[in-house]
């Protein structure tokens, strides 16, 4: 199963293969479809998040809407109860267009600046403080080292939270900017973190040793003028329908 689903995050078709120069991620960079890549998450203690996340993977639907995919991927992963889905009738679950139609979201920022200039820490944040989603965050410079791998250790062996995170491109060996994916699993042999990139047609999902992570966190963003880091969001809300248990007969 774990074998098929990687096999899924590869380029989907021409049109999303990446350039051979995108496709090879820098060492020390270990990209999941490689053979090594899934040796670590059949070894990983704490892949609770993998499964679900890929079931709900999108790409980002513009160039600056990494935010937004990643938001998405999490709060469909968690069963939150969305708003309408235009076309879709009376099924629900959360797109990079509804997730702007919520109180949450026009609070926080619109889409029109999203697609000019991506989104903060804090903007992340406010996206995903929908009904009943409890919201934390932290900005890299208010971490240490292990206390970074503590929380991978405890978030992604938590089923009911999804971990997002904000980071520069430069610290990885990748070309590019800011940028938000959500995280995975975490390797705890290897010191090192799968990072699922919703920029799938420039850059693979690839295991990050955590210390070139923890830099990538540490980089100010020049939009807020802080430093980049993580969310942490986890739904308090009802189980949806069909995990209520029924009662018998």
């Amino acid at each position: 199963m774990v074998a098929l689903l990687v096999a899924a995050l590869g380029p989907a078709g021409a049109t999303a293969r990446p350039t051979p120069a995108a496709a090879a991620a820098p060492l020390p960079l270990i990209p999941l479809q490689e053979s090594q890549g899934g040796t670590l998450l059949n070894r990983s203690r704490a892949r609770t998040d993998f499964l679900p996340l890929v079931e709900q993977f999108v790409t980002q639907a513009n160039l600056a809407y990494c935010g937004v995919a990643s938001a998405v991927m999490a709060l469909n992963s968690l069963a939150v109860p969305a708003p309408p889905a235009q076309g879709y009738g009376p099924y629900r679950f959360w797109t990079q267009d509804n997730l702007f139609s919520t109180a949450a979201a026009q609070a926080t920022v619109a889409p029109e600046t999203v697609a000019r200039r991506g989104m903060t820490l804090a903007q992340l944040a406010g996206l995903l403080g929908q009904p009943g989603v409890m919201v934390q965050r932290w900005h890299g410079d208010q971490l240490s080292l292990p206390q970074l791998r503590g929380l991978l250790r405890q978030s992604l062996a938590d089923p009911s939270d999804r971990l997002l995170v904000n980071y520069h491109r430069s610290a990885l060996g990748q070309q590019g900017g800011g940028h938000i994916s959500p995280l995975a699993a975490y390797d705890e042999r290897g010191d090192r973190v799968l990072l699922l990139d919703v920029a799938r047609y420039r850059y693979p999902s690839v295991w990050v040793p955590i210390p070139a992570l923890w830099q990538a966190i540490r980089m100010v963003d020049p939009d807020s003028g802080l430093s980049r880091g993580l969310v942490r969001l986890r739904w308090s809300g009802p189980p949806p329908p069909e995990a209520t248990p029924r009662s018998a007969p």
